[in-house]
């Protein structure tokens, strides 16, 4: 059985980034500390912590209490790590991880809204302070916006069923809740007999990402993030899609032709050993990416 909030690829985090080398080292999405906890047991000497989920934030603080002033906690987006830095006068780091995507944290957490294996209000924000929520979206948009969102972050090839169906059923009463959406999507998407995954899946993807704006700024911030690389520093990036993981790749070979002094590490992605796999199935799709500004 897989531990119920364990970081995933933390070997493979950790022999690319070599914290024991010393110095600071920025998780720009901490999540519940994992992969921090490891980096600072590993010799890095201190780790900056971004995370926009407050409630991950104050479970994060928590689990690293005892590294006491070796770790910050900071509430921010990790897309804001420039300003983050900026304020604290760092130019530079010894290292960076961001692990992209929803954590098992908010997929089990009562009353999120990312998973329709509970009927639960429809909120799926990330940071539950901004922006509207996947219900507030969906009560709003157009028929041809939902189905281009469904089609471009979902990869739903009966996107347009989709959209058709929310339309009409959002007409009746409001569509509040992970059941309802979850049974409009199933009625929506044809299938015939056994299915890998759950018609709603793809769509559930999708509108997550809308919410939380998960592509916006992603090459962005892997530019910035490169350029605060000190000598020898290395920015590694776990996605768990391949959206997300196209934008990494297409992103690293443009960082890495335009400055001769960063490189690619991973020329293809590392994925995580059977063992893992097997213990935590999320791990399954995860794809870990590296660059490096070269001494």
């Amino acid at each position: 059985m897989a531990a119920a909030h364990e970081p995933v690829m933390v070997a493979e985090v950790l022999d690319v980034l070599a914290p024991s080398r010393g110095g600071l080292f920025v998780d720009c999405t901490v999540g519940l500390g994992g992969h921090s906890r490891a980096l600072l047991e590993a010799g890095a000497d201190r780790v900056l912590a971004l995370d926009r989920d407050p409630s991950a934030l104050a479970m994060a603080r928590e689990a690293l209490a005892a590294f006491g002033e070796r770790v910050e906690l900071v509430h921010a987006d990790y897309r804001e790590l420039d300003r983050v830095l900026g304020e604290r006068g760092i130019d530079g780091v010894s290292g960076a991880l961001a692990d992209l995507g929803v954590s098992s944290m908010q997929l089990d957490e009562e009353g999120r809204g990312f998973s329709f294996r509970r009927d639960e209000p429809l909120d799926m924000r990330m940071d539950r302070t901004q922006g509207p929520s996947a219900a507030d979206l969906l009560r709003d948009a157009a028929e041809g916006e939902l189905a281009d969102v469904i089609y471009q972050f979902g990869e739903e090839r009966h996107s347009r069923r989709v959209a058709r169906a929310i339309v009409r059923a959002r007409a009746e009463t409001p569509i509040d809740t992970t059941g309802r959406l979850a049974a409009i999507v199933r009625r929506a998407v044809p299938h015939h007999g056994y299915q890998r995954i759950d018609p709603a899946t793809r769509t559930f993807q999708a509108l997550r990402i809308w919410v939380n704006r998960e592509l916006d700024g992603l090459d962005a911030f892997l530019e910035r993030a490169a350029r605060r690389l000190l000598a020898g520093a290395r920015l590694a990036v776990i996605t768990f899609h391949s959206l997300e993981d196209r934008i990494v790749k297409h992103t690293f070979r443009a960082i890495a032709k335009a400055d001769e002094q960063l490189g690619i590490v991973t020329r293809r992605p590392l994925s995580a050993a059977d063992a893992e796999v097997e213990r935590n199935p999320r791990a399954r799709s995860a794809k870990l990416r590296a660059i490096e500004r070269f001494a």
